[in-house]
Protein backbone atom coordinates (compact mmCIF):
# COMPACT_ATOMS: atom_id res chain seq x y z
CA UNK A 1 0.00 0.00 0.00
CA UNK A 2 1.09 3.18 -0.85
CA UNK A 3 0.52 5.97 1.90
CA UNK A 4 2.84 8.77 0.68
CA UNK A 5 0.05 11.02 -0.28
CA UNK A 6 -0.35 13.31 2.50
CA UNK A 7 -4.21 14.09 3.83
CA UNK A 8 -5.20 17.48 5.28
CA UNK A 9 -8.13 17.79 7.04
CA UNK A 10 -10.34 20.65 7.17
CA UNK A 11 -11.69 22.02 10.28
CA UNK A 12 -11.56 18.87 12.84
CA UNK A 13 -14.66 19.42 14.71
CA UNK A 14 -15.22 17.97 18.18
CA UNK A 15 -14.27 14.27 17.52
CA UNK A 16 -14.48 13.50 13.93
CA UNK A 17 -11.32 15.16 12.75
CA UNK A 18 -9.85 13.28 15.25
CA UNK A 19 -11.12 9.66 13.92
CA UNK A 20 -9.65 11.04 10.47
CA UNK A 21 -6.19 11.26 12.02
CA UNK A 22 -6.60 8.22 13.62
CA UNK A 23 -7.51 6.03 10.90
CA UNK A 24 -5.51 7.12 8.15
CA UNK A 25 -2.47 7.99 10.69
CA UNK A 26 -2.45 4.40 11.54
CA UNK A 27 -1.68 3.32 8.02
CA UNK A 28 1.28 5.74 8.10
CA UNK A 29 -0.50 8.73 6.46
CA UNK A 30 0.68 12.14 6.97
CA UNK A 31 -1.99 14.06 8.33
CA UNK A 32 -2.03 18.09 8.64
CA UNK A 33 -4.71 19.56 10.76
CA UNK A 34 -6.27 23.09 10.11
CA UNK A 35 -8.83 23.80 13.06
CA UNK A 36 -10.12 27.63 14.00
CA UNK A 37 -9.18 26.52 17.53
CA UNK A 38 -5.74 26.21 18.96
CA UNK A 39 -6.87 23.65 21.76
CA UNK A 40 -8.44 21.23 19.19
CA UNK A 41 -7.90 17.98 20.12
CA UNK A 42 -6.68 16.50 16.96
CA UNK A 43 -4.05 18.81 17.78
CA UNK A 44 -2.45 16.88 20.44
CA UNK A 45 -3.25 13.72 18.69
CA UNK A 46 0.21 11.78 18.30
CA UNK A 47 -0.83 11.40 13.99
CA UNK A 48 -1.32 14.92 13.83
CA UNK A 49 2.04 15.73 11.41
CA UNK A 50 1.29 19.59 11.69
CA UNK A 51 -1.17 22.07 13.49
CA UNK A 52 -2.57 24.75 10.97
CA UNK A 53 -4.80 27.21 12.94
CA UNK A 54 -7.16 29.27 10.72
CA UNK A 55 -11.03 30.03 10.99
CA UNK A 56 -12.36 29.25 7.63
CA UNK A 57 -15.62 30.23 8.71
CA UNK A 58 -14.69 34.18 9.73
CA UNK A 59 -11.76 34.85 7.15
CA UNK A 60 -12.59 36.12 4.26
CA UNK A 61 -13.10 33.71 1.30
CA UNK A 62 -9.80 34.65 -0.62
CA UNK A 63 -7.99 34.37 2.53
CA UNK A 64 -8.71 30.94 3.28
CA UNK A 65 -8.25 30.01 -0.51
CA UNK A 66 -4.92 31.19 -0.31
CA UNK A 67 -4.02 29.68 2.81
CA UNK A 68 -5.01 26.71 1.83
CA UNK A 69 -2.66 27.17 -2.09
CA UNK A 70 0.02 28.23 0.86
CA UNK A 71 0.20 24.79 2.61
CA UNK A 72 -0.22 22.78 -1.01
CA UNK A 73 3.13 24.69 -2.22
CA UNK A 74 5.21 24.20 1.03
CA UNK A 75 3.99 20.36 0.54
CA UNK A 76 5.40 20.26 -2.74
CA UNK A 77 2.90 17.69 -3.81
CA UNK A 78 -0.70 17.07 -4.00
CA UNK A 79 -2.70 16.31 -0.92
CA UNK A 80 -5.69 15.11 -0.58
CA UNK A 81 -8.20 17.23 0.97
CA UNK A 82 -10.94 16.34 3.46
CA UNK A 83 -13.68 18.79 5.34
CA UNK A 84 -15.29 17.48 8.09
CA UNK A 85 -18.07 20.51 8.24
CA UNK A 86 -20.74 21.90 6.38
CA UNK A 87 -19.06 25.29 5.93
CA UNK A 88 -15.76 23.64 5.11
CA UNK A 89 -17.19 21.17 2.73
CA UNK A 90 -19.23 23.98 1.01
CA UNK A 91 -16.62 26.19 0.66
CA UNK A 92 -14.38 23.24 -0.97
CA UNK A 93 -17.38 22.67 -3.71
CA UNK A 94 -17.17 26.21 -4.67
CA UNK A 95 -13.82 26.77 -5.03
CA UNK A 96 -13.07 23.37 -6.21
CA UNK A 97 -11.57 24.29 -9.59
CA UNK A 98 -8.78 26.11 -7.56
CA UNK A 99 -8.21 24.74 -5.00
CA UNK A 100 -7.28 20.88 -7.47
CA UNK A 101 -4.51 22.93 -8.34
CA UNK A 102 -2.59 21.40 -5.00
CA UNK A 103 -5.47 18.88 -3.77
CA UNK A 104 -7.08 15.83 -4.39
CA UNK A 105 -11.00 15.31 -3.48
CA UNK A 106 -14.00 13.85 -5.05
CA UNK A 107 -16.07 16.13 -7.66
CA UNK A 108 -19.37 17.25 -5.80
CA UNK A 109 -21.05 19.77 -7.89
CA UNK A 110 -21.52 23.37 -5.65
CA UNK A 111 -25.12 23.07 -6.01
CA UNK A 112 -25.78 19.60 -5.56
CA UNK A 113 -23.95 20.22 -2.31
CA UNK A 114 -26.05 22.88 -1.64
CA UNK A 115 -29.59 21.26 -2.44
CA UNK A 116 -28.00 18.44 0.28
CA UNK A 117 -26.91 20.45 3.04
CA UNK A 118 -30.52 22.79 2.45
CA UNK A 119 -32.95 20.49 4.41
CA UNK A 120 -35.82 22.29 2.09
CA UNK A 121 -34.10 21.74 -0.91
CA UNK A 122 -33.33 18.12 -0.01
CA UNK A 123 -36.55 17.25 1.12
CA UNK A 124 -38.23 18.24 -2.43
CA UNK A 125 -35.42 16.40 -3.90
CA UNK A 126 -35.86 13.05 -2.79
CA UNK A 127 -39.48 13.31 -3.47
CA UNK A 128 -38.64 13.77 -6.67
CA UNK A 129 -36.88 10.98 -7.25
CA UNK A 130 -39.17 8.99 -4.69
CA UNK A 131 -37.78 8.88 -2.04
CA UNK A 132 -39.56 9.00 1.26
CA UNK A 133 -39.58 11.47 3.81
CA UNK A 134 -41.37 12.44 6.94
CA UNK A 135 -44.38 14.99 6.65
CA UNK A 136 -42.85 18.67 6.29
CA UNK A 137 -43.85 22.29 6.37
CA UNK A 138 -42.12 25.25 5.85
CA UNK A 139 -44.21 27.71 7.34
CA UNK A 140 -44.13 31.33 5.78
CA UNK A 141 -46.27 32.83 8.57
CA UNK A 142 -47.97 32.90 11.85
CA UNK A 143 -50.93 31.15 9.67
CA UNK A 144 -49.64 28.38 8.17
CA UNK A 145 -48.12 27.32 11.55
CA UNK A 146 -51.67 27.41 12.88
CA UNK A 147 -53.04 25.46 9.87
CA UNK A 148 -50.46 23.29 9.73
CA UNK A 149 -51.16 22.45 13.70
CA UNK A 150 -54.70 21.28 13.15
CA UNK A 151 -53.87 18.39 11.04
CA UNK A 152 -50.59 17.44 12.71
CA UNK A 153 -49.90 14.45 14.58
CA UNK A 154 -47.29 16.01 17.52
CA UNK A 155 -44.92 15.66 18.68
CA UNK A 156 -43.57 17.89 15.68
CA UNK A 157 -39.75 18.76 15.47
CA UNK A 158 -38.79 22.37 15.13
CA UNK A 159 -35.74 22.76 13.24
CA UNK A 160 -33.59 25.44 10.86
CA UNK A 161 -33.53 24.38 7.14
CA UNK A 162 -29.86 25.74 7.08
CA UNK A 163 -28.14 25.27 10.31
CA UNK A 164 -25.09 27.75 8.82
CA UNK A 165 -27.80 30.46 9.53
CA UNK A 166 -29.63 29.39 12.42
CA UNK A 167 -29.46 31.35 15.54
CA UNK A 168 -29.31 29.82 19.48
CA UNK A 169 -33.02 30.48 19.51
CA UNK A 170 -33.78 28.56 16.44
CA UNK A 171 -31.92 25.42 17.87
CA UNK A 172 -33.35 21.56 17.73
CA UNK A 173 -35.75 21.18 19.46
CA UNK A 174 -39.23 18.39 19.78
CA UNK A 175 -43.02 19.97 20.68
CA UNK A 176 -45.65 18.39 22.45
CA UNK A 177 -48.51 19.82 21.15
CA UNK A 178 -50.62 22.84 19.23
CA UNK A 179 -50.28 25.74 21.54
CA UNK A 180 -46.64 24.92 22.72
CA UNK A 181 -46.12 24.68 18.59
CA UNK A 182 -46.93 27.82 18.36
CA UNK A 183 -45.40 29.68 21.08
CA UNK A 184 -42.03 28.37 19.90
CA UNK A 185 -42.59 30.02 16.50
CA UNK A 186 -43.47 33.44 18.40
CA UNK A 187 -40.73 32.93 20.54
CA UNK A 188 -38.40 32.85 17.20
CA UNK A 189 -36.61 36.15 16.25
CA UNK A 190 -38.80 37.83 12.79
CA UNK A 191 -35.28 36.85 11.14
CA UNK A 192 -34.90 33.36 11.37
CA UNK A 193 -38.63 32.40 10.88
CA UNK A 194 -38.30 31.62 7.05
CA UNK A 195 -35.31 29.42 7.90
CA UNK A 196 -37.60 27.22 10.53
CA UNK A 197 -39.29 23.99 9.15
CA UNK A 198 -41.79 21.72 10.93
CA UNK A 199 -41.73 18.20 10.67
CA UNK A 200 -43.31 15.07 11.70
CA UNK A 201 -41.74 13.17 14.71
CA UNK A 202 -41.55 9.52 13.50
CA UNK A 203 -43.34 7.27 16.22
CA UNK A 204 -40.72 4.88 17.81
CA UNK A 205 -37.60 4.54 19.87
CA UNK A 206 -34.61 4.53 19.13
CA UNK A 207 -34.53 1.52 17.68
CA UNK A 208 -36.44 3.46 15.03
CA UNK A 209 -33.16 5.58 13.92
CA UNK A 210 -31.60 4.20 11.58
CA UNK A 211 -27.75 5.60 9.53
CA UNK A 212 -25.75 4.67 6.67
CA UNK A 213 -22.17 5.68 5.32
CA UNK A 214 -20.60 5.30 2.17
CA UNK A 215 -18.32 6.04 -0.30
CA UNK A 216 -19.11 6.26 -4.10
CA UNK A 217 -16.64 6.84 -6.98
CA UNK A 218 -17.18 9.07 -10.12
CA UNK A 219 -19.56 6.54 -11.55
CA UNK A 220 -21.59 7.12 -8.33
CA UNK A 221 -21.18 3.62 -7.41
CA UNK A 222 -20.50 2.54 -3.97
CA UNK A 223 -17.43 1.13 -3.37
CA UNK A 224 -17.84 0.87 0.75
CA UNK A 225 -20.87 1.03 2.53
CA UNK A 226 -22.54 0.21 6.11
CA UNK A 227 -25.88 0.47 8.37
CA UNK A 228 -26.35 1.21 11.69
CA UNK A 229 -28.63 2.04 14.57
CA UNK A 230 -28.62 4.58 16.87
CA UNK A 231 -28.63 3.38 20.22
CA UNK A 232 -28.38 7.15 22.62
CA UNK A 233 -28.73 10.14 20.95
CA UNK A 234 -27.47 13.66 22.53
CA UNK A 235 -29.85 15.61 22.59
CA UNK A 236 -32.02 12.69 23.86
CA UNK A 237 -34.33 11.56 20.84
CA UNK A 238 -33.26 13.81 18.02
CA UNK A 239 -29.53 14.46 18.39
CA UNK A 240 -26.23 13.41 17.28
CA UNK A 241 -25.40 9.22 17.61
CA UNK A 242 -23.62 9.46 21.69
CA UNK A 243 -24.18 5.24 21.14
CA UNK A 244 -24.33 3.53 17.96
CA UNK A 245 -24.16 -0.02 16.89
CA UNK A 246 -23.45 -1.42 13.32
CA UNK A 247 -26.54 -3.43 12.16
CA UNK A 248 -27.51 -4.53 8.63
CA UNK A 249 -30.42 -3.28 6.73
CA UNK A 250 -30.52 -5.04 3.02
CA UNK A 251 -33.28 -2.29 2.62
CA UNK A 252 -31.85 0.72 3.75
CA UNK A 253 -29.00 0.52 2.30
CA UNK A 254 -30.25 -0.62 -1.39
CA UNK A 255 -32.29 2.70 -0.81
CA UNK A 256 -29.31 4.86 0.13
CA UNK A 257 -27.30 3.28 -3.11
CA UNK A 258 -29.91 4.26 -5.35
CA UNK A 259 -30.92 7.51 -4.14
CA UNK A 260 -27.18 8.42 -4.46
CA UNK A 261 -26.50 7.06 -8.01
CA UNK A 262 -30.01 8.80 -9.26
CA UNK A 263 -28.95 11.86 -8.20
CA UNK A 264 -25.03 11.29 -9.29
CA UNK A 265 -23.52 12.23 -5.99
CA UNK A 266 -19.82 11.08 -5.73
CA UNK A 267 -17.63 11.20 -2.22
CA UNK A 268 -18.23 10.32 1.46
CA UNK A 269 -21.87 10.58 2.66
CA UNK A 270 -23.20 10.08 5.98
CA UNK A 271 -26.90 10.05 6.04
CA UNK A 272 -30.13 9.62 8.49
CA UNK A 273 -33.20 7.92 8.32
CA UNK A 274 -36.39 6.87 10.62
CA UNK A 275 -38.34 3.65 9.82
CA UNK A 276 -41.87 4.39 10.06
CA UNK A 277 -43.74 1.48 11.15
CA UNK A 278 -46.66 2.79 10.03
CA UNK A 279 -46.28 2.28 6.22
CA UNK A 280 -42.83 -0.08 6.81
CA UNK A 281 -40.89 2.81 5.06
CA UNK A 282 -37.18 4.17 5.71
CA UNK A 283 -37.92 8.15 5.52
CA UNK A 284 -34.58 10.31 4.83
CA UNK A 285 -34.55 13.20 6.88
CA UNK A 286 -31.08 14.50 6.58
CA UNK A 287 -27.90 13.92 3.99
CA UNK A 288 -24.21 14.76 4.80
CA UNK A 289 -22.70 15.45 2.11
CA UNK A 290 -19.45 14.96 3.59
CA UNK A 291 -17.53 12.61 6.18
CA UNK A 292 -19.63 12.47 9.31
CA UNK A 293 -18.41 12.53 13.05
CA UNK A 294 -19.87 8.60 13.32
CA UNK A 295 -18.16 7.25 10.50
CA UNK A 296 -15.90 5.08 12.89
CA UNK A 297 -18.84 2.84 13.76
CA UNK A 298 -18.78 1.28 10.27
CA UNK A 299 -15.40 -0.76 9.67
CA UNK A 300 -15.21 -3.66 7.75
CA UNK A 301 -13.35 -7.51 9.04
CA UNK A 302 -10.37 -5.75 6.89
CA UNK A 303 -10.62 -2.50 8.86
CA UNK A 304 -12.09 -0.54 5.82
CA UNK A 305 -13.96 2.78 6.39
CA UNK A 306 -15.36 5.72 4.28
CA UNK A 307 -11.54 7.81 4.99
CA UNK A 308 -9.89 4.93 3.73
CA UNK A 309 -12.03 4.03 0.89
CA UNK A 310 -11.59 7.41 -0.30
CA UNK A 311 -8.03 7.86 0.24
CA UNK A 312 -7.77 4.22 -1.38
CA UNK A 313 -10.02 5.54 -4.30
CA UNK A 314 -8.26 9.18 -5.29
CA UNK A 315 -4.73 7.72 -4.79
CA UNK A 316 -5.43 5.16 -7.40
CA UNK A 317 -5.08 2.09 -5.00
CA UNK A 318 -7.59 -0.96 -4.85
CA UNK A 319 -10.32 -0.79 -2.13
CA UNK A 320 -11.38 -4.69 -0.32
CA UNK A 321 -14.44 -3.54 1.09
CA UNK A 322 -14.31 -6.62 3.39
CA UNK A 323 -17.53 -7.57 4.86
CA UNK A 324 -19.34 -4.75 8.22
CA UNK A 325 -18.57 -5.94 11.50
CA UNK A 326 -21.68 -6.16 12.59
CA UNK A 327 -22.79 -6.10 15.97
CA UNK A 328 -20.03 -2.67 16.31
CA UNK A 329 -20.55 -0.43 18.59
CA UNK A 330 -19.27 3.09 19.03
CA UNK A 331 -19.69 5.73 20.96
CA UNK A 332 -19.26 9.51 22.27
CA UNK A 333 -17.99 9.34 25.98
CA UNK A 334 -18.78 12.58 27.48
CA UNK A 335 -22.24 12.87 25.00
CA UNK A 336 -23.45 9.47 26.24
CA UNK A 337 -22.87 10.00 29.65
CA UNK A 338 -25.55 13.03 29.67
CA UNK A 339 -27.61 11.51 27.47
CA UNK A 340 -27.73 8.14 29.76
CA UNK A 341 -28.68 10.32 32.77
CA UNK A 342 -31.68 12.30 30.81
CA UNK A 343 -32.85 9.14 29.29
CA UNK A 344 -32.93 7.62 33.09
CA UNK A 345 -34.36 10.24 34.43
CA UNK A 346 -36.91 10.23 31.78
CA UNK A 347 -37.46 6.67 32.75
CA UNK A 348 -36.61 5.47 29.38
CA UNK A 349 -33.12 3.49 31.00
CA UNK A 350 -32.28 1.38 33.81
CA UNK A 351 -29.32 0.70 35.62
CA UNK A 352 -29.03 -2.94 34.10
CA UNK A 353 -29.69 -1.69 30.58
CA UNK A 354 -27.48 0.94 30.43
CA UNK A 355 -25.14 -1.75 31.88
CA UNK A 356 -25.57 -4.03 29.51
CA UNK A 357 -25.74 -1.26 26.66
CA UNK A 358 -21.71 -1.46 26.13
CA UNK A 359 -21.43 -5.28 25.17
CA UNK A 360 -19.97 -5.04 21.91
CA UNK A 361 -18.30 -1.67 22.71
CA UNK A 362 -15.59 -1.69 20.60
CA UNK A 363 -14.17 2.09 20.10
CA UNK A 364 -15.16 5.27 21.29
CA UNK A 365 -14.32 9.09 20.05
CA UNK A 366 -11.74 10.07 22.65
CA UNK A 367 -10.00 7.33 23.97
CA UNK A 368 -7.88 5.28 22.32
CA UNK A 369 -5.08 3.08 23.61
CA UNK A 370 -2.43 4.01 20.66
CA UNK A 371 -3.13 7.70 21.51
CA UNK A 372 -4.24 8.52 24.71
CA UNK A 373 -3.42 12.38 24.85
CA UNK A 374 -6.68 13.85 23.48
CA UNK A 375 -8.46 11.96 26.14
CA UNK A 376 -6.59 13.24 28.58
CA UNK A 377 -6.97 16.95 26.86
CA UNK A 378 -10.56 16.58 26.63
CA UNK A 379 -10.87 15.58 30.57
CA UNK A 380 -8.61 18.67 30.89
CA UNK A 381 -11.19 21.02 28.90
CA UNK A 382 -14.42 19.64 30.85
CA UNK A 383 -12.91 20.80 33.95
CA UNK A 384 -12.07 24.22 32.74
CA UNK A 385 -15.74 24.60 31.38
CA UNK A 386 -16.80 23.65 34.86
CA UNK A 387 -14.70 26.28 35.94
CA UNK A 388 -15.88 28.81 33.49
CA UNK A 389 -12.40 29.11 31.64
CA UNK A 390 -12.63 29.45 28.38
CA UNK A 391 -9.75 29.02 25.24
CA UNK A 392 -9.98 32.00 22.76
CA UNK A 393 -11.20 31.62 19.20
CA UNK A 394 -10.46 33.65 16.24
CA UNK A 395 -8.50 34.14 12.97
CA UNK A 396 -4.67 33.54 13.84
CA UNK A 397 -2.14 32.46 11.89
CA UNK A 398 -1.02 29.04 11.49
CA UNK A 399 1.98 27.68 13.46
CA UNK A 400 3.43 27.12 10.06
CA UNK A 401 2.06 25.73 7.09
CA UNK A 402 5.60 24.26 6.48
CA UNK A 403 6.17 20.22 7.57
CA UNK A 404 9.46 20.44 8.44
CA UNK A 405 8.65 23.29 11.32
CA UNK A 406 5.31 22.45 12.33
CA UNK A 407 5.80 19.19 13.96
CA UNK A 408 5.44 20.07 17.19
Amino acid sequence: MDTSVPVVVLTSGHYGGLGVARSLGRWGVPIYIVDADPQTLSFSSRYCRAKLVWDIDRAPPDDSLEFLLGIGRRLQQHAILIPTSDSAALFVAAYADTLRRWFLFPKLSYPLARTLYNKKKMYFLARSVGVATPNTVFPQSSDDVRNFAESARFPIIVKPIDARRASTRSAHTIVQEKQELLDRYQDTEPADRLNLLLQEFIPGGEDASWMFNGYFDQNSECLFGATGRKLRQFPPYAGVTSLGVCLPNATLEQSARQFMKTIGYQGILDIGYRYDARDGQYRVFDVNPRIGCTFRLFVSTGGMDVARALYLNLTGQAIDAGCALHGRKWMVEDLDLVSAFRYWRGGNLKAGEWVRSFRGLQESAFFALDDPIPSISRCMNGFRELLGVRGTRGILPCYSANPSSAER
